[in-house]
């Protein structure tokens, strides 16, 4: 059975994450039902990570083993068919046979994230759902001086879900990188993986030093006390996106 990676984008404003889960609409149900509707056949396919609830994607990948040797443009084509006859606000950006000890989760080297706040007074309009808007300024070079306490390797105790079943807190984060464009905000984060939303409780403590409640240091304390209470607030799910995985060359 030929194996193919798919490359995904999504919207998730409409489904309560990536994984299939029972009577909830995911991202992961709307691609095997696709699936199923171009070549009759049911899958079971696999994703470099579980985003949750509302958060989006630019390049998730995920892989499935198909019965029938498709072109790669063929699978692309029918599936994104079949999605669009859903309704589904998912789009496969390519498919390609890959070898079949390719696995879209456990053959990851470096996943990325973006997180986008939109900085200013008036309410969010084209980025409503799409980012996190927070009125009240925030000092951007505060928050990327906070980012840096961030960066390595960490027991991230601190900024992990209290329902997160990793078996070790420890994690190396590679890049965490705060920008500013005007009345947007962008985080970066880099790593080979992540905990459960590490990504947004990290996002919401630098917010609460962008608006002046934390010092860099306070961050610091933080980390180095491996307590879930000592987090800031999680960041709503509307500004992240899972930017690319990466993959060993060749």
């Amino acid at each position: 059975m030929p194996r193919y990676r798919l490359d995904i984008e999504y919207d998730g404003s409409a489904y309560a994450g990536w994984q299939r889960q029972a009577g909830q609409p995911s991202v992961q149900q709307a691609i095997e039902k696709a699936i199923h509707g171009f070549c009759g056949q049911t899958v079971s396919i696999r994703g470099a990570g579980r985003t949750d609830a509302g958060v989006h994607a630019l390049g998730q990948v995920a892989h499935v083993d198909l019965q029938k040797d498709w072109n790669d443009d063929t699978v692309r084509d029918a599936v994104n068919a079949h999605l669009g006859l859903a309704g589904d606000t998912v789009a496969i950006l390519a498919a390609r046979k890959v070898a079949d000890d390719f696995d879209a989760r456990f053959s990851a080297v470096a996943r990325h994230y973006l997180y986008r706040i939109v900085n200013r007074r008036a309410r969010l309009a084209i980025d409503a759902r799409r980012a996190w808007w927070v009125p009240r300024p925030l000092d951007a070079d505060a928050m990327q001086a906070a980012a840096r306490m961030l960066v390595g390797r960490h027991d991230f105790t601190t900024f992990r879900s209290i329902h997160c079943q990793a078996k070790s807190p420890v994690r190396t984060l590679d890049l965490l990188e705060v920008t500013r464009d005007n009345d947007v905000i962008e985080i970066r984060a880099s790593a080979r993986s992540f905990l459960h939303n590490q990504v947004r409780s990290m996002t919401g403590t630098l917010k609460r030093v962008g608006e002046g409640a934390w010092t860099p240091d306070d961050v610091k304390a933080a980390l180095d006390a491996v307590d879930r209470t000592r987090c800031g607030p999680v960041a709503p799910p509307d500004g992240l996106y899972l930017t690319r995985v990466d993959y060993p060359a060749g």
